[in-house]
């Protein structure tokens, strides 16, 4: 892709499960590099955006196109291939192997290589997540906070100029979230583009350049992190009678 260009365009996204529409008319533009932010209520469909975008789920309506590619009908393996990850809100490794077995499958099956090629991407996904001294312990012994190392460790493995984080910051501490803000902001330097689902907004707000708020499967605004927070409208979907709890976190 060339510099300045869009690396992720989402163009009238629909999907419903039976009578329920869980993304509707979804639009958005993510440029090479940039760092875009998504918040909504639970049940907003974030996660099934994320979904459709990484080609777990189909949509019914809309297109995708990722790094200068029409993905819309590419199955979730060549969209890894192509460049795109994700991290998942619940880290999922596989508990009975070890943090470097867990990135050392996913940069062979992310990349498409063999064990032996993929190894030196393994560890140096564990080396840049802070885990390389605990490389050989299972994944199940982990921590949280290095859990969530080791999901983002297994997606960075796979190569991605694109990455989705779903909620990475939740059920941390105010210090381990602190960290984990430091790393995404390296990743973001190295020129990877990110779309980040997060609740723990004064986390996000760091990051990003622009939030996008869903409520009910729709976009119902797209600013600034400053405008966004400030937008009575997200303040009452958002927070409902809460609302100033949403300028305490921004504060």
């Amino acid at each position: 892709m060339e510099q300045g260009a869009v690396a992720l365009d989402v163009a009238g996204l629909s999907k419903s499960f039976g009578a329920l529409a869980v993304t509707q008319d979804v639009s958005l533009r993510v440029a090479e590099g940039a760092a875009l932010g998504i918040i909504g209520p639970n049940g907003a469909g974030k996660t099934t955006l994320f979904n459709l975008i990484c080609g777990t789920i189909r949509p019914d309506a809309g297109r995708i196109t990722a790094l200068g590619v029409d993905i819309s009908a590419m199955d979730a393996r060549r969209r890894c291939h192509l460049g795109l990850a994700r991290t998942f809100q619940v880290p999922q490794p596989f508990a009975g192997l070890t943090a470097y077995e867990n990135v050392l499958i996913a940069a062979a099956y992310g990349r498409g290589l063999s064990e032996h090629s993929a190894r030196p991407f393994a560890g140096e996904a564990l080396d840049v997540t802070g885990l390389g001294t605990k490389a050989n312990r299972l994944a199940g012994s982990l921590t949280l906070l290095d859990r969530k190392r080791l999901e983002l460790a297994r997606a960075l493995a796979t190569g991605p100029r694109l990455l989705l984080l779903d909620e990475i910051a939740g059920g941390l501490t105010e210090v381990e979230c602190h960290a984990l803000v430091a790393l995404i902001k390296e990743l973001r330097a190295t020129g990877t583009t990110i779309v980040w689902i997060e609740h723990v907004l004064h986390a996000l707000l760091a990051v990003v350049d622009e939030v996008l708020v869903l409520d009910f499967g729709k976009v119902i605004a797209t600013g600034s992190p400053d405008g966004i927070m400030s937008d009575p409208q997200v303040a009452a979907v958002y927070l409902g009678p809460d609302a100033d709890e949403l300028e305490a976190q921004h504060g």
